[in-house]
């Protein structure tokens, strides 16, 4: 059963907050118990962010949230002895929120694709003479807007978090084969695409497997990024000659 992206949502909040609290509640035991060995506010501060990220790991958030909670205490502190004006504190809140406005709601962070992995997800889509082609959380078009570039064929990015979406619409602007569409792609139907690409997370490969199964055409062709879908059998797995070495793990249905 999937549940509904608000009820998804205070969920993730609430964890966060547990996690917090609970890192909070084991630094400051620790500190009541050893005072001599557990002192000074950095290292208070580093102690409640190491408990915070092994917390989150116990309570299964998705792995991006440990070097969050790990950090979130100590970049706090750092930002208040930088004496910044207030307004500044609003202005990177909202940046983060448009950027990761999706996190929160249980979709994955921001990752970028390189040239080498759009060239290479542009070639497999004229080997399989591809009419129409769906980029699944496409972050800022680093894939779906050379493709709409350089090939003649329908191309839709969906993107929920506004400023990549933004961003996407704008590269896309003057490309007429190519629609920008800001929704979660869990919203969207796959039937319609001959090629579906998707960089997203371990932590949600199982549930998108289980989408591509339900929605897309048998003969049609699925491919992710770097993470494999638990169980199954790729038809072929490229290796992309980038800094990451980036693999392609491609699934025909």
């Amino acid at each position: 059963m999937i549940e509904p992206a608000g009820t998804t949502g205070l969920i993730t909040v609430v964890k966060a907050l547990v996690v917090q609290t609970l890192g909070l509640t084991v630094t400051f035991t620790l500190a009541w118990i050893s005072p001599v060995l557990f002192h000074g506010t950095w290292r208070l501060a580093l102690i409640q962010g190491t408990s915070a990220a092994l917390l989150s790991t116990v309570l299964r958030q998705p792995y991006w949230w440990v070097p969050i909670h790990f950090l979130f205490l100590p970049m706090a502190m750092i930002m208040l002895t930088l004496h910044l004006p207030s307004w500044l504190y609003l202005i990177i809140v909202l940046l983060l929120a448009l950027v990761f406005w999706g996190t929160v709601k249980g979709d994955v962070p921001l990752f970028l694709s390189s040239s080498a992995v759009a060239g290479a997800v542009t070639a497999l889509v004229e080997l399989e003479h591809a009419n129409a082609f769906a980029d699944l959380g496409a972050g800022v078009g680093s894939v779906a807007v050379p493709l709409a570039q350089h090939r003649a064929i329908r191309v839709d990015a969906w993107e929920r978090a506004p400023l990549p979406w933004l961003i996407t619409a704008s590269r896309c602007r003057k490309l007429p084969n190519a629609s920008v569409k800001r929704t979660s792609l869990w919203d969207c139907n796959l039937a319609g695409y001959d090629v579906v690409f998707a960089f997203l997370s371990p932590a949600v490969m199982l549930k998108l497997g289980e989408k591509v199964v339900r929605e897309m055409r048998p003969g049609s062709l699925f491919i992710s990024s770097s993470f494999p879908i638990p169980g199954w059998q790729s038809e072929s797995i490229v290796t992309i000659a980038d800094k990451r070495c980036t693999k392609l793990f491609c699934y025909r249905v």
